[in-house]
């Protein structure tokens, strides 16, 4: 392929993620689920204060919403891809709790493996539109 083709392919992979990281993170300030993602967070992380369930779920809104949009910004797309790779990784402890209790969680909780496996390549694609 020339790299006329690989720039445009990266560039609508580039485009397709931030638009799904935009969109999930925008998702965390909506208080339904806001309450689910809150109580995604393994018991052993919880804590009060600054670092509360509800505004680590704020938090974590406001870094996919920051992610997708450095994905989109040439100046920033490497620092923004390296920053939702850690981000995936720090969130996932969250996920494989949901997976543990798929009755409290519903169609939330992907089981563990799946989930892992669409955690990895999510992180690949991620780096591969950067690259």
């Amino acid at each position: 392929m020339s790299n006329d083709v690989t720039d445009g392919l990266q560039l609508v992979l580039r485009v397709i993620l931030a638009v799904l990281f935009i969109g999930a993170g925008i998702t965390h300030f909506l208080p339904s689920v806001q309450r689910t993602m809150a109580a995604m967070i393994p018991p052993r992380l919880r804590r009060s204060g600054l670092a509360s369930p509800v505004n680590l779920v704020l938090f974590t809104g406001l870094c996919e919403v920051a992610g997708g949009l450095g994905l989109l910004y040439p100046p920033t797309m490497v620092v923004a891809a390296g920053a939702l790779v850690v981000f995936l990784a720090a969130v996932f402890p969250a996920n494989a709790y949901a997976a543990r209790h798929p009755k409290r969680f519903g169609r939330v909780a992907i089981p563990f493996v799946p989930r892992l496996i669409a955690q990895l390549v999510l992180m690949g694609l991620i780096v591969v539109s950067a690259l």
